[in-house]
């Protein structure tokens, strides 16, 4: 028995699940581990998390979690799943928790997971998909109808101070796509000239993401982190899981992140309808509230994303051994052009097709 797994019995003895069955969920792509906890018909989510850096550290350089706000730790996952509880949104409860030694005790949310249901193509009692993509909105409605908090407690005494999506984030998101598609995919090296023009037109374009009034976002809004729990009401029908990295900015960030979805099609049509349910909604519940300046933003954003993600894919590839991530490619370019679409990105346009050499 290695000592993590007697931490973690030691763990489940104090909390009364020591018997528990255990078997393993899947995870994702970061280093967080899982299991499915069952005990006397009841059922709970063990979260194993040790605390550091998400991914290996480059000599000489800050760890890419701390550069991009990344948590590092449960305490983020804590603070920020007790404020969504608060507002009436589904974040699993917490039955019991370690902080220092990066363990909690989970509510299970169920296995309706939205990407498995739009890949079905209804709800599980069949429900038809708009419903599900209509509580999402429903949900981020929610989330943006408070004030974007500048701390959250943790409920040991201490409190997470919620970053910001500044030029650290900014920056780090915008050298993904530099790093990794230009070696792994082209081979070749961005040059210093080609990355002070990438970079130069993104710092033009970040007014357009600053716009409006700054909200707090959950920052991977989208199919994998989403469950279906139809027997509430309302926006507590989304259970939410993996908020643990939610910054304050844009209010476009979770809608884009939700309505182009890098793991699941989202047709155009739907595309557009759900973010025209949005806009209706927004126009009414939330505080000045600009539906111009939101369009703008959510090209700009969705552009910002997807290129990350066009980096990220062929990161997971080369770095950490997950090829699987690179069938998501296709996807994440379709979704780049239809924000390119928007005559805010005219400019980023022509540096792509000049130097992405994406195919048609």
């Amino acid at each position: 028995m290695t000592p993590r797994e007697e931490t973690i019995r030691e763990f489940l003895k104090a909390a009364g699940w020591e018997k528990a069955g255990r078997r393993p969920l899947a995870g994702d792509a970061s280093s967080r581990r899982y299991e499915r906890l069952s005990l006397s018909g009841r059922r709970a989510v063990l979260m194993d998390w040790p605390s550091g850096p998400d991914a290996p550290v480059v000599p000489g350089r800050a760890a890419y979690s701390r550069i991009a706000h990344l948590a590092e730790d449960v305490r983020p996952f804590v603070a920020v799943g007790e404020h969504l509880r608060r507002l009436g949104l589904a974040a699993p409860e917490i039955i019991a928790s370690d902080l220092a030694r990066g363990l909690l005790l989970l509510e299970d949310l169920g296995d309706n997971v939205y990407g498995a249901l739009i890949e079905k193509g209804a709800g599980p009692a069949g429900e038809p998909l708009d419903d599900l993509y209509r509580a999402g909105i429903e949900t981020l409605l929610r989330l943006q109808s408070v004030a974007a908090p500048a701390s959250l407690p943790v409920g040991d005494g201490t409190a997470h101070a919620v970053p910001h999506f500044d030029d650290s984030v900014f920056r780090a998101e915008l050298d993904v796509l530099l790093d990794w598609y230009f070696p792994v995919v082209l081979e070749t090296v961005a040059s210093p000239a080609m990355r002070e023009d990438y970079h130069g037109l993104w710092m033009e374009l970040r007014p357009q993401i600053d716009a409006g009034v700054k909200t707090l976002f959950l920052r991977d809004y989208h199919s994998p982190n989403m469950i279906w729990l139809g027997g509430r009401e309302d926006a507590g029908r989304v259970g939410l899981i993996d908020y643990q990295d939610a910054l304050i900015g844009s209010r476009a960030y979770d809608v884009v992140s939700f309505l182009q979805d890098a793991r699941r099609d989202v047709p155009v049509a739907r595309e557009e309808t759900m973010l025209a349910l949005y806009v209706e909604r927004a126009k009414s519940d939330l505080e000045n509230f600009d539906e111009e300046d939101f369009r703008a933003s959510y090209a700009v954003l969705g552009a910002e994303r997807a290129l990350r993600l066009i980096g990220l894919w062929p990161r997971l590839l080369k770095r950490d051994g997950k090829p699987q991530y690179m069938e998501h490619m296709p996807r994440t370019q379709d979704y780049l052009r239809r924000n390119l679409a928007h005559p805010a990105l005219d400019q980023l346009k022509r540096w792509l097709d000049a130097n992405l050499r994406m195919k048609a």
